[in-house]
């Protein structure tokens, strides 16, 4: 158990915001990684350059996928483990998914190579963004293994109890992100490798400070002689296997919007929808940051089978979620120009089309927050199946038949309705199934 009993604290606005405000703040500033690059790349570089940032997101997804997945769905069991007492499973459990991953990273990393430039020679593009996208993920894929420890480490700082070290480190790799983007693009004239380089150094602090708290004896979480459990692998597996879907959709999705941009608007298209995406992604990090900071919260109460806590602490999630929603909303509308115009100038064609798509697609955020909430809840209660489920049918499902037929419909406005009507339906999903389960969990 954590030294300050942190479990044990009654479930307060201010005790659950004790857990979530760090890892809020964490997962905002690892959405600025990929943001920063997006900034300085567009700035120093060019809008061609901010395609292909976009374009390479879809094999990125695919080498981090069972990372996040083992990330994931190992924090709900072993965090459960804990709380049923069994710290020293829990530790040879963890140490041992850690060793998977860096097998996985290094498997991922040598697939990423042998696929990209078949995947990018598919899509068509000018020798100028093909050249982009070859540089960014070529450098990019030096770091996977680094990365992968960083989506481990940064969970389970958080189960450890050590949320704010894990907020700091986000926070250290974010500024340092920043600073080697304009040192190795506009001071060493490295290009959009520079930015490669830069995010893949930002990541790596959180993987090293994590090496070394996890050295430590007196940690909650720590290094012991791994065993190998073939059922922790396949709980964590399968616990994991809705982030997993997740991000391996998100990617093949993002490819889609890819495709259609270029269809209908050309690479501009592209560099709009990359905009738009990083909106989406800044408010979807909110909850994305709330849902793992309360998690091993619901993984502990559900092992102690302490339904009084469990109840009230999701009950009180939907009601700050609700608040996040409607704040994000507001101000997703309200701030659009200015947001869009510092990553492209208002007399380039690309800003028209990201302040048309971003007012269209920040309907989205009234139901984002709800749907990422409601995966991870289940994730956490070590129910994998209907988390997947949710997650395969929002990021996946629903998406690609939205993609498939308001484009279809109506061109480059149906583009942009795509994913609040994608959400839409997701949210209807998962109100469904957390009803369904209800009496089953006792929330």
């Amino acid at each position: 158990m954590p030294s300050d009993n942190a479990y044990m604290r009654p479930v307060t606005l201010k005790n659950v915001l004790k857990f979530a405000v760090p890892t809020v703040v964490m997962t905002v500033f690892m959405s600025f990684y990929t943001m920063v690059d997006g900034l300085f790349v567009s700035n120093l570089i060019g809008t061609d350059a901010l395609s292909a940032v976009n374009l390479t997101a879809p094999i990125i997804s695919l080498v981090t996928a069972i990372s996040t997945m083992l990330a994931t769905g190992g924090s709900a069991v072993i965090m459960r483990k804990v709380g049923e007492q069994k710290i020293k499973e829990a530790n040879e459990d963890f140490t041992f998914l850690i060793v998977v991953n860096v097998i996985a990273g290094f498997i991922m990393s040598v697939l990423g190579y042998l696929i990209m430039d078949g995947i990018f020679k598919s899509m068509k593009l000018s020798l100028a963004v093909f050249s982009y996208c070859h540089d960014y993920l070529n450098h990019y894929l030096i770091f996977t293994i680094p990365i992968l420890l960083m989506n481990n480490f940064t969970l389970y700082m958080i189960a450890a109890g050590k949320s704010g070290l894990s907020m700091v480190c986000s926070i250290a790799g974010g500024v340092l992100n920043m600073v080697l983007d304009y040192v190795l693009i506009a001071v060493f004239d490295m290009g959009i490798a520079g930015a490669a380089i830069a995010t893949g150094l930002g990541y790596s602090v959180t993987a090293a400070v994590g090496i070394v708290l996890f050295f430590q004896k007196n940690s909650l979480l720590h290094f012991v002689k791994p065993v190998c459990r073939r059922k922790t692998l396949w709980e964590a597996a399968a616990n994991g296997s809705s982030e997993m879907a997740t991000a391996l959709v998100t990617g093949i999705v993002t490819m889609m919007f890819n495709w259609t941009m270029l269809k209908y608007v050309g690479e501009n298209g592209v560099a709009a929808i990359t905009i738009i995406m990083y909106v989406l992604m800044f408010a979807t990090s909110l909850y994305t940051g709330y849902s793992y900071g309360v998690a091993p919260m619901i993984s502990f109460y559900y092992g102690e089978q302490n339904h009084g806590k469990l109840k009230k602490l999701i009950h009180m999630s939907f009601q700050i979620i609700s608040v996040i929603a409607v704040v994000t909303l507001v101000a997703s509308l309200t701030l659009t120009e200015p947001l869009v115009s510092v990553f492209a100038r208002p007399d380039n064609p690309v800003y028209d089309l990201a302040v048309t798509g971003n007012h269209i697609c920040s309907l989205a955020l009234i139901f984002i927050g709800c749907n990422v909430f409601v995966s991870g809840m289940f994730t956490a209660l070590s129910n994998g199946i209907v988390s997947a489920v949710l997650a395969f049918s929002r990021s996946f499902v629903f998406m690609v038949a939205a993609m498939l037929i308001l484009p279809a419909l109506f061109d480059v406005t149906g583009v942009w309705f795509a994913t609040p009507a994608a959400e839409f339906a997701a949210i209807c999903l998962s109100l469904a199934m957390f009803g369904k389960y209800k009496g089953k969990y006792g929330y």
